[in-house]
């Protein structure tokens, strides 16, 4: 409560736009509040960025990328950069875990180890910087030297989600940057502070101005014009399938390529050779960490059918321990809903499937006992679910758990697949042959066997479906920021009819 009181009576903060290396407040002086989940107040004042400031930004990262530095920077370069930023990240890991969980709810113990996990992206994309390569082609006419060259696409527009603002920032910051592209990020209105922070230490770790530029604000007056801005030849976002959908027929409007990381519905699968006891904890493990406010929660639990009672039995008695409070204690193991529209929508949902017939196996409503007015909802799961239901047909992104039933393993791939979505997916059992077999058959960016929610730098993360395009992480992510031009050299080759293609 101390801890509470503390955080009500903090002076409120207030954070400027970042651009060409500058902290400025937006174009008409303009602000809005940032909201601390946990107390439901706010703590914060961010600039209200207007489309003349995103003019501003995108023109700093077309400078960055043709007069400054950074342009002249070998990638060599570019790659003992990216290293001092990994090192600079590590340094200010509790700083941002700090203001993240502030912004967003998150327990502080996992924004702790994901804030330091980032510096890893930094390490890894500038290991990459130099290894960029085309290469000579031995061409079928004769007389000519030809060959490839690997070059930065330009300037990036970058849209991120609440959820995780600096991870999945990092997520195409770190292989832009090893590109050499320049960026302009928009951060959602709802956790925009550990951005703003964020890129005042990579500019203290030697990052040129106008290469990273922060523009906060909203969509229509902020991530609109950026995604539409001439200067932008790239748009990555992660968010909902709805907002996707928007950005991405924006963005071909202007021939842009795009990278969009969207939503998920993934089913997590549990056979009856599981250790059940492993598959219980990855199945808390999948909706309930993070509030069940991730892209890859196991939102959908198949069950097989013979183990299936004795599996909810051991669900329900482990999640009704969950300690739910404060995310800056170390003893709380789930945090608030991070908004206010969230934790409303959230509630609906539950009520949607009240209605729909599924049954209330454990939580159901509003946590009451954390001390404060934040936004909190129980661990909630619901049994009897149809897969047509809308429970598991759409992204609830809160931690409310659909436990279907399957009988077979053809059944479990048929309910597994049946959605729109991709993204990822979880496997429980002890057949290897069963392991490939599932792997191979369900549809999505990733499937994960007898684990779950485990990503890395080295291995590429994306969707299918309408969970997403593209991919980050791993070697590949950095095709993405690339753009591959051709050259011809005549070496001898004979002129001949100039009126006919050689």
């Amino acid at each position: 409560m101390a801890d509470t009181e503390a955080r009500e009576n903090t002076v409120m903060q207030k954070y400027l736009l970042h651009i060409d290396g500058q902290q400025r407040p937006s174009a008409d002086d303009s602000y809005f509040e940032a909201d601390d989940p946990f107390t439901g107040l706010p703590w914060a004042q961010i600039a209200r960025g207007q489309a003349s400031d995103v003019e501003d930004a995108a023109q700093a990262a077309h400078r960055a990328m043709t007069t400054g530095p950074w342009a002249t920077m070998s990638p060599s370069a570019r790659g003992l950069l990216l290293q001092r930023v990994a090192d600079a990240l590590e340094d200010n890991a509790e700083l941002l875990a700090r203001i993240e969980v502030r912004d967003n709810g998150k327990l502080y113990s996992e924004m702790f180890g994901q804030c330091r996990y980032l510096a890893q992206w930094y390490r890894y994309y500038g290991g990459l910087a130099d290894k960029i390569e085309g290469r000579v082609v031995p061409v079928d006419k004769p007389g000519y030297f030809t060959y490839t060259r690997r070059e930065p696409i330009g300037v990036v527009g970058i849209i991120t989600p609440w959820n995780s603002p600096l991870l999945l920032l990092t997520w195409k910051l770190a292989p832009a940057l090893a590109a050499g592209c320049s960026v302009v990020v928009k951060p959602s209105e709802y956790t925009s502070a550990s951005t703003l922070e964020f890129v005042r230490i990579l500019e203290q770790a030697g990052l040129p101005a106008g290469v990273v530029n922060v523009v906060t604000g909203f969509g229509p007056d902020v991530g609109g014009p950026l995604v539409d801005h001439p200067l932008v030849r790239k748009v990555g976002f992660t968010g909902s399938d709805a907002t996707g959908r928007h950005i991405g027929a924006a963005a071909a409007r202007g021939l842009k390529r795009v990278s969009l990381e969207l939503g998920g519905k993934s089913p997590n699968i549990v056979f009856a050779d599981a250790d059940l006891d492993a598959a219980v904890n990855g199945a808390v493990s999948g909706i309930f960490a993070a509030t069940g406010q991730t892209c890859i929660a196991g939102s959908r639990l198949l069950v097989q059918r013979s183990v299936h009672d004795e599996v909810v039995a051991k669900l329900v008695a482990l999640a009704s321990t969950a300690r739910i409070g404060d995310p800056m204690s170390p003893d709380t193991q789930v945090g608030p809903i991070t908004t206010r529209d969230q934790h409303k929508k959230v509630l609906e949902y539950i009520d949607i499937a009240t209605a729909e017939g599924a049954q209330l196996a454990l939580g159901g409503g509003v946590a009451t006992d954390t001390g404060t007015d934040g936004w909190f909802v129980q661990p909630t799961v619901f049994t009897g679910v149809s897969n047509q239901s809308r429970l598991a047909q759409e992204e609830v992104f809160g931690p409310v758990l659909a436990v279907i039933p399957f009988d077979t393993e053809d059944e479990a791939i048929t309910i597994a697949n049946d959605s729109k979505y991709g993204l990822g997916a979880g496997v429980w059992t002890t057949d290897l042959s069963r392991a490939f077999r599932m792997a191979e058959a369900i549809e999505s960016g990733t499937v994960w066997v007898n684990t779950y929610r485990a990503v890395s730098f080295m291995l590429p993360f994306g969707g299918v479906k309408d969970s997403g395009i593209g991919r980050e992480n791993g070697a590949e992510a950095i095709d993405e920021y690339l753009e591959t031009k051709s050259v011809w050299i005549n070496t001898g080759a004979p002129t001949g009819n100039p009126f006919v293609l050689r």
